[in-house]
């Protein structure tokens, strides 16, 4: 990929050269990924779904509805509108606290604020029973805000401790670790989940123990990347305890919170005025939006799919997504290490190709195929992490120096935004298709070409220069 553009000179606040302590800040970096991936493996995409409804239903009136702060609603719609409400939150507050990281300088314990926020809030749905329906939603709502905002000042570690041809690998491996960390205490779940009785408890007491026990998973292992990531400005290791902001000179200077807050506010608008000097920038997050929205319709909706399209029972489903998280480990080190040789764009291009065949043949399954429905998972786990983990080191590249947090807190609301088009646009399909999700499903093809025709467009060594960062051998 050559480009006429002359090369700018590689930007202050360089990864730290010694590789023996470059590499011990990555090994703790990818500890936030196996903390963290339980929250949604184990409980968003196994557990609080049913035992929430099931809490809701079991409460509702003779009209078969609850009450929610007044508002009458039918049970299965409250976890449907508790993730909502945590979306949207997120779309709200995830970009300031992207300002807030880089403004004050204090990542690492902003992070394990939010991190323990969301653990905690985790381990409290253990006492969600009962009547406790409400509860349980309000739980779900701050933990889910603060997980997706701790993941907003992790990504923002990468350039930090990642040089340019590095980052693929180092990406790479975090998403792998996230994959394995939540598929093995999704084992240990599911061992308890479907043998309660042998272990003297009922099946709701096993949930909530899975439930609460994924917040102390997540909680414990948070302690070893606060432990070793460093804050940094401008490359320099800051130290110190307490809100601090950046001085004229590139360290930290002393601030109120409330000071730190509302300047953070006026530095996300700086930043959002500044992408339009970043046009190639701008374009990336464009792409991504759709070709990501796309693979978190998939991800959300296969269960539905598998149980809607192809009759097949909970055992096949449960059994799919523990599948999927373990293959998905080995595939997003098998793409990582192709974009090495292949490049970034490249791999990322050919996985949305990938995409893009999967969803084509998913009408094609024969109804009660289980086999046929795991090698698609199967198809699916491969490129999934690897699309995911791509997208963020390439990302990084395209993001000023210093401005790592806000950049990552709007392309995290990229992803968590474009979960509502894939859904509108699959419900639509199914409103017009009298509800065939064989034939809806082809509807999610257009995201996976529309993203794909966007990022080929991208000039990826021009964007990366533009934003004032050194070219990769291979991007």
């Amino acid at each position: 990929m050559s480009d006429p553009s002359p090369a700018l000179p590689p930007s202050d606040g360089a990864p730290p050269a010694e590789p023996a302590l470059r590499r011990r800040e990555q090994r703790a970096w990818y500890m936030y990924d196996w903390a963290n991936s339980v929250f949604n493996t184990s409980v968003i995409t196994v557990f609080l779904g049913p035992y929430l409804t099931a809490l809701a239903e079991a409460q509702a009136g003779p009209d078969g509805r609850i009450s929610v702060l007044g508002w009458p609603m039918d049970p299965s719609a409250l976890y449907p509108y508790a993730t909502s409400l945590s979306v949207l939150l997120q779309l709200i507050l995830l970009p300031a606290v992207g300002a807030l990281a880089d403004y004050t300088g204090r990542k690492r314990e902003l992070m394990g604020a939010l991190a323990y926020l969301g653990a905690f809030a985790t381990m409290g749905l253990y006492f969600v029973q009962g009547t406790g329906y409400l509860l349980g939603a309000g739980l779900f709502v701050l933990a889910n805000l603060a997980f997706g905002a701790s993941i907003v000042v992790y990504n923002s570690f990468l350039p930090d401790i990642a040089a340019a041809d590095e980052r693929d690998r180092v990406s790479s491996r975090g998403w792998a670790m996230g994959y394995l960390g939540g598929a093995l205490l999704l084992t240990l779940h599911l061992v308890l989940y479907l043998s309660h009785e042998s272990f003297g408890l009922e099946e709701s007491h096993a949930v909530r123990i899975s439930m609460a026990s994924a917040g102390v998973w997540w909680a414990l292992f948070t302690l070893i990347p606060l432990a070793r990531l460093r804050n940094r400005r401008n490359g320099t290791v800051v130290n110190g305890d307490g809100p601090a902001a950046a001085a004229p000179g590139g360290g930290l200077r002393r601030s109120t919170g409330a000071q730190a807050v509302l300047a953070s506010f006026g530095q996300l608008w700086q930043t959002v005025k500044s992408l339009t000097g970043y046009p190639r920038t701008l374009l990336f997050l464009v792409g991504y939006i759709l070709f990501n929205d796309g693979v978190q319709t998939v991800i959300a909706f296969s269960a539905t799919f598998a149980d809607q399209a192809l009759n097949l029972g909970q055992e096949v489903q449960i059994g799919a997504i523990l599948m999927v998280q373990f293959v998905a480990f080995g595939g997003a080190l098998l793409l990582g290490s192709i974009a090495r040789r292949l490049g970034t764009k490249r791999t990322i291009l050919g996985s949305l190709v990938i995409w893009s065949a999967v969803v084509a043949v998913a009408p094609l399954l024969q109804a009660g195929s289980a086999v046929q429905f795991f090698v698609l998972a199967f198809f699916i786990a491969i490129v999934l992490g690897g699309t995911q983990a791509l997208s963020r080191s390439l990302f990084s590249h395209f993001i000023p120096r210093g401005k790592e947090a806000e950049y990552f807190g709007l392309y995290e609301i990229s992803d968590k935004g474009s979960a509502f088009l894939g859904s509108l646009i699959l419900g639509v399909a199914l409103d017009a298709t009298d509800g065939d999700y064989r034939l809806a499903i082809l509807s999610l093809v257009v995201f996976f070409i529309a993203g794909f025709a966007v990022l080929v467009s991208i000039n990826v060594p021009r964007a990366i220069r533009e934003a004032g960062n050194p070219v990769p051998e291979r991007v």
